[in-house]
């Protein structure tokens, strides 16, 4: 197979018939999908930044705290891509919304109950589960758009999951410190509760493509394997864009989704002073994820973004062992959450861009299968590093990880754009 390379501005822009744009959406139908989105991504994201201190508090080993942190991305490895399978199958996406909601109502409940590091564990695979929902999201907010907009409906999904991630991580700190670890995970349940009532009301389009061709009963037979060779056979951009997107959330998942704030621990942060951490990070994500598809790729080039966030992410992560202050910590978060904001929007929107409505969610299925091997592999490995040499392990492998994904690209990139 003949992989294309990544190009100076869209990477690609044939393989898919143009189609028409979708029924059109009421402004209310659209906010409803968005305080949706906004309260999937709280109830998931309520206890990351106390995660690792609540485990160590636990006295959890480091290994095993990289084993429960990275087990949020192995359940999705197994989920995701069959999920989207199915969901093409069905020409639905509502109802896997809902179901993702209830798994976080779950996820949240089992972090409470538990005193053990087991039931954290199950709590974890669990918030697999919520997180396997993402596929239909995703796929259901781009038939929101016209299928030539899929970067500019990705953009703003980044910025809605940041937005998201952002409220519920600044309350953490807040919570544990004001009410206990539990509170926090408490709290989860009822955001939880609320989105799925939220998701149970929200509008999904019957004119769209996926619903106008529905698969045949012969493509319904085929066995899921068959079926994603055919998509990503249709779409080999997709198999690059996913193996970029499997090194972007190594780092990602090693660094302020894993092992950042335990550094803050280290240097004296309170539970109420990881909130600080989290803005440092989320803000400077979120409003660059807006403008990259928008502004600042169409200007500089697809590659040329991807690449240079690769780069700026292994400077940053680099070096947040060495902060001496939680001021100088919060700067290589201020830079990193920038840096990540310039590729994760990009491959997103590059993952869907040129596979049929039909077909997309099996497409975004395999892309955030492939991605969730990242979320394991990263904290999973450094955890393990960490072990033997401190955190300064985990985050030097972390680097190494980002600079590994800068060569990619530019060795994918055509000989005359490299300069």
């Amino acid at each position: 197979m003949t992989v294309p390379h990544l190009q100076k501005a869209k990477p690609f822009s044939g393989g898919a018939p143009i189609e028409r744009s979708p029924v059109a959406v009421s402004r209310g139908q659209h906010l409803l999908f968005v305080v949706a989105t906004l309260l999937y991504w709280m109830t998931m994201y309520i206890y990351v930044p106390i995660l690792t201190p609540f485990l160590q508090d636990r006295g959890v080993p480091l290994g095993i705290i990289g084993l429960i942190v990275g087990s949020y991305g192995l359940t999705q490895l197994a989920v995701r891509f069959p999920l989207g399978v199915y969901s093409d199958r069905m020409s639905r996406r509502k109802p896997f919304l809902i179901a993702g909601m209830v798994a976080g109502l779950i996820s949240c409940g089992l972090f409470a109950i538990g005193s053990s590091w087991e039931t954290p564990l199950a709590g974890r695979l669990v918030a697999g589960l919520c997180a396997s929902s993402w596929v239909p999201f995703t796929v259901l907010y781009a038939s929101y758009f016209p299928p030539e907009k899929a970067t500019h409906a990705m953009g703003t999904l980044s910025f809605l999951t940041v937005a998201g991630q952002l409220a519920g991580m600044s309350a953490s700190g807040w919570l544990a410190d004001a009410g206990g670890w539990n509170a926090a995970f408490l709290t989860g349940m009822g955001i939880a509760a609320v989105g799925t009532l939220t998701a149970s009301f929200i509008h999904e389009p019957k004119g769209t493509a996926a619903h106008r061709e529905k698969p045949s009963k012969e493509a319904n037979e085929k066995p899921l394997l068959i079926q994603a060779w055919s998509v990503v056979r249709r779409s080999p951009m997709l198999l690059e864009v996913a193996i970029l997107a499997l090194l972007a959330h190594c780092v990602l998942f090693i660094t302020m989704f894993g092992f950042t704030p335990l550094q803050a621990v280290e240097l004296g942060a309170s539970e109420s002073q990881l909130t600080l951490l989290v803005v440092s990070f989320m803000v400077p994500h979120a409003f660059v994820s807006l403008v990259t598809g928008r502004w600042i790729a169409p200007r500089l080039g697809t590659r040329r973004v991807i690449g240079a966030g690769f780069v700026l992410s292994a400077a940053f992560t680099a070096a947040i062992p060495f902060a001496s202050s939680l001021a100088w910590l919060s700067i290589t978060q201020i830079g990193n959450g920038a840096a990540q904001a310039l590729y994760l929007p990009l491959l997103l929107g590059l993952a869907i861009q040129d596979v049929p409505s039909k077909d997309r969610a099996t497409a975004m299925g395999f892309y955030q299968s492939i991605y969730s091997i990242g979320m394991f592999a990263g904290p999973y490995l450094a955890g393990w590093l960490n072990d033997g040499g401190g955190l300064k392990a985990g985050f030097a492998f972390g680097a190494c990880v980002a600079l590994a994904a800068a060569v990619i690209v530019w060795l994918r990139a055509p000989r005359a754009t490299r300069r």
